[in-house]
């Protein structure tokens, strides 16, 4: 079964949506990362983030109809081989992005984790939206496009000074960027999926299923080799991060046909930074690189996003 949007989103709303899905990413980022802190395993804190969204997508897609009607999709084009197996793996980019949270985030802060990430997407965007791999189609590398990721790696060089290179571990900064390599395919690879079975739900809930799988499977080895965590903090607030999961991922699959890969990534880049500077300037990590140097970061990322949604463009067809 195949659906597709009838309607093309305005595209200031189909933006402000980009950027809700990114002011939820930095917060799931920053409670994933206090949950790892806490608890002092950052694979057991990922497992138990994308399980608490598991559930509560199972519980969705068993009460809504929607939810029915497209895990019935799933079930058939699975069987007749409409819906590829490659489609079933954006999963695997969700459990490195709540690994990555989990791991890192606690030490280099929101803002840097954030700003790895807009290098992954960016480069990551652009190419996926000019082979065509999203759900809009082929969509053109237009000179705003590419002057607005440019100006996205430049906040990315902007947010490295002041020494932050000598205090966070190599590993650190790479997993961040990898992290957005990822989303930015999840994205495409969910919003082809959301048109086979027909909602966002379902290819949600596809991207649960394999995240927790494979998290369980690093989280048991690690656990294996390191031991169990002491105990789990007491906190409600902490418990979150997979309920804000299922609802910036949903988004991202409902958008991305609006929106192009590259503008969906650089949308959710601008709300990410906003909000992760806000929580850093509340909450500083001990490895970021200070509130000036956040701020003119997020000034430059956000004008990256201005300057590649205008003007906005429409499929190209190719």
């Amino acid at each position: 079964m195949t659906s597709s949007a009838p309607h093309r989103l305005p595209a200031g709303v189909a933006l402000g949506g980009a950027v809700l899905v990114g002011v939820l990413t930095a917060i799931q980022a920053r409670i994933n990362g206090q949950l790892g802190l806490r608890i002092g395993d950052g694979f057991v804190a990922a497992v138990i983030s994308f399980g608490s969204g598991l559930v509560v997508l199972l519980i969705l897609s068993a009460a809504l109809p929607a939810g029915r009607r497209g895990a019935r999709a799933l079930g058939a084009g699975i069987r007749r081989r409409t819906i590829p197996w490659w489609m079933l793996l954006g999963g695997l980019a969700g459990a490195l992005t709540v690994a990555t949270q989990g791991l890192a985030v606690a030490i280099i802060g929101v803002s840097l984790f954030t700003v790895g990430v807009v290098a992954g997407q960016t480069l990551s965007g652009l190419v996926l939206d000019r082979m065509g791999y999203g759900p809009a189609g082929v969509v053109a590398v237009t000179v705003p496009r590419v002057v607005g990721g440019a100006l996205a790696l430049v906040a990315v060089a902007i947010s490295l000074q002041g020494g932050v290179l000598e205090r966070v571990p190599l590993w650190m900064l790479v997993l961040p960027v990898l992290t957005g390599i990822g989303i930015a395919w999840q994205q495409a690879t969910n919003g082809r999926l959301r048109q086979r079975v027909g909602t966002p739900l379902t290819a949600t809930l596809v991207n649960f299923i394999g995240g927790t799988i494979v998290l369980a499977i690093a989280a048991a080895i690690h656990v294996a080799i390191v031991g169990m965590p002491a105990g789990l903090p007491t906190e409600p607030s902490l418990y979150l991060g997979g309920v804000l999961g299922v609802t910036y991922i949903f988004l991202s699959a409902a958008l991305v046909v609006h929106t192009g890969v590259l503008l969906l990534g650089l949308g959710a880049v601008a709300g990410q930074l906003v909000t992760a500077f806000t929580l850093d300037a509340l909450w500083p990590a001990d490895a970021g690189p200070g509130w000036l140097v956040e701020l003119l970061t997020v000034v430059v990322a956000a004008s990256s996003v201005v300057v590649a949604a205008a003007p906005w463009q429409r499929r190209v067809r190719g």
